[in-house]
């Protein structure tokens, strides 16, 4: 059973004249597990499509069912309900408390299910040891970086267990080092079985996805299965010139997340190593005299 299904949803704005069409009769099938970009020029609709089915919108017309229930004509709090329990948001802008400090806004999402102030705050320590922020969770978001802040909001997402991650434009404030982080920890999530819907505009990011959907004016133009690792056909040929993986592309998002989120239990420095180094950093060449060859 797919867990995200779309018949013939459209979404208009406006009255009469004014009238606008967001979405134009879309139909959309998206099973457990699957990783899917979803790309298109500004305007084509990406973002109403990711709130409708995040459930922060309601179509106008057309079924949404979720996990196999319908959910377009839920009441307010079933809606509510059905969005914590299900769905993990992550923000292009963050969306961080910025009065709040790293640990409470992680933990925030288990307020609302009654959580205990106690069993949710440990619980959000180990979800921001995850994600290679345990050393800053008294921090307030304006003192981290942008990576840094992203990677709290990934720990957001992340911990009430969902089953579906939407994530609008989750490197667009980043710079490529931190985007690697970025998209290296949401491979980790697709790979434990969760199945991840995210709006880009970078072609790049498209080799971590299995699937990617194409929208323009309102519509689904397009939808190719693709590999992991490799950039869909249709972006390389219809919108983007873009180059062939390579390792070393590999290598680099490895080695971003390794260094971002260092191995706890990696090998630690013999005595005798530190001993050499310590002579090395002790040692001074001699100095050598006037006139001598």
């Amino acid at each position: 059973m797919p867990i995200i299904e779309l018949k013939d949803v459209s979404k208009l704005y406006g009255f009469g004249d004014a009238t606008t069409v967001a979405l134009e009769e879309v139909s959309l099938t998206i099973e457990q597990g699957e990783f899917v970009a979803v790309m298109g020029p500004s305007g084509s609709g990406k973002t109403t499509l990711m709130n409708i089915i995040g459930l922060l919108d309601r179509p106008t017309h057309g079924n949404y069912e979720l996990g196999g229930r319908h959910v377009e004509r839920m009441r307010t709090n079933q809606r509510a309900k059905a969005r914590r329990d299900t769905i993990g948001f992550v923000f292009q802008s963050y969306n961080l408390l910025p009065r709040m400090n790293v640990l409470e806004n992680v933990a925030l999402p288990l307020a609302y299910k009654g959580m205990t102030q106690t069993r949710r705050l440990k619980r959000a320590a180990s979800m921001l040891e995850q994600v290679g922020l345990r050393d800053r969770e008294y921090f307030l978001p304006k003192q981290l970086s942008g990576g840094q802040v992203q990677r709290v909001a990934i720990a957001r997402a992340l911990i009430n267990n969902p089953k579906i991650i939407i994530a609008d434009e989750p490197t667009g404030n980043l710079d490529s080092t931190s985007s690697l982080v970025v998209m290296e920890l949401l491979d980790r999530v697709y790979k434990d079985g969760n199945t991840i819907l995210m709006v880009t505009h970078n072609p790049e990011l498209t080799r971590y996805a299995s699937r990617v959907v194409f929208m323009h004016d309102g519509s689904i133009v397009a939808d190719e299965k693709s590999r992991i690792g490799e950039i869909p056909y249709l972006v390389r040929k219809r919108m983007y010139n873009a180059p062939a993986q390579t390792v070393d592309d590999d290598l680099a998002g490895v080695s971003a997340l390794m260094t971002a989120i260092p191995d706890k239990d990696g090998p630690k420095k013999t005595k005798a190593r530190r001993q050499s180094k310590t002579k090395k950093k002790n040692y001074k060449s001699p100095k050598t005299k006037k006139g001598a060859k």
